[in-house]
């Protein structure tokens, strides 16, 4: 029998004519799939963290009840944000210096290796929108009650109540505002401890009127926050309350400055 006749029985016969790889090449070739499949997984990560959504932790007691500390929220940057939506921005400048930052833990500092940051991100905060461009924020009418455009709100479905079942006032100043073009009002849950756009109201800051800095830049807005992810036992969806449907259109065009009265007002 010929050397090919050899072969093709061989082959017949269920054998492998193809050469085995060593231990060596098996493993380099695992790591190269690997290598592959990580840099993959931080490719789609970092592409949904920057056109999707992105995870939070809320670092401080400023949106109870709504949101505890320790809380991971979804951010989502799809859609557009509205009043009465919790939203995630960027410092406009100086706020930071009166909120407490988050810790990241364990989980948090793996979700970070891959690609998804958390609260441990600095520069962050997380408020309610109260007013947009153009809209005329109030505190407060005979009731007690923050009105927007006129319309009053009605609250008691997200402010916080304390442990004696008394639930804070809509705010303890006194002010009037209407919202410059291009940003937002904001305000957070737990209203007695929340360093939010009312408490900024006399701040100066470079290149601003006086009190140009409480209001939220709309590009500085991360996105709304639509899930409470974590911990499981709190996972719910968060939704914009319906007091805010009621709120009627600015009747004027957004001024280019913000009009804030009394002058000076803060927390």
């Amino acid at each position: 029998m010929t050397t090919d006749q050899n072969a093709r029985s061989s082959t017949a016969a269920g054998g492998d004519s193809r050469p085995r790889r060593s231990a060596g090449q098996q493993v380099g070739s695992f790591v190269k799939e690997l290598v592959f499949v990580v840099v993959g997984a931080l490719i789609v990560s970092s592409l949904l963290r920057a056109f999707v959504g992105q995870m939070f932790i809320i670092p401080s007691q400023s949106m109870e009840s709504t949101l505890l500390i320790g809380d991971r929220v979804v951010v989502q940057k799809i859609t557009d944000f509205h009043r009465g939506d919790v939203v995630v921005f960027e410092d406009p400048g100086g706020w930071l210096d009166e909120e407490p930052v988050a810790e990241p833990g364990p989980f948090d500092r793996v979700l970070e290796f891959v690609g998804v940051p958390t609260a441990s991100t600095p520069g962050h905060l997380i408020k309610r929108v109260i007013g947009m461009p153009g809209d005329r924020v109030v505190c407060c009418d005979d009731d007690g009650r923050l009105s927007v455009n006129g319309q009053p709100l009605d609250e008691t479905s997200y402010l916080y109540v304390n442990p004696g079942g008394d639930q804070v006032t809509p705010s303890d100043v006194q002010f009037e505002v209407v919202v410059p073009k291009d940003r937002i009002f904001v305000m957070g849950d737990h209203r007695d401890l929340s360093a939010d756009s009312r408490c900024h109201l006399s701040d100066v800051w470079p290149d601003l009127p006086r009190g140009g800095i409480a209001f939220v830049p709309e590009d500085l807005v991360v996105g709304p926050a639509f899930a409470i992810a974590a911990p499981f036992d709190r996972a719910e969806r968060l939704r914009t309350p319906a007091t805010f449907a009621d709120v009627p259109a600015p009747t004027e065009p957004a001024p280019d400055r913000a009009v804030i009265e009394p002058a000076g007002v803060s927390c």
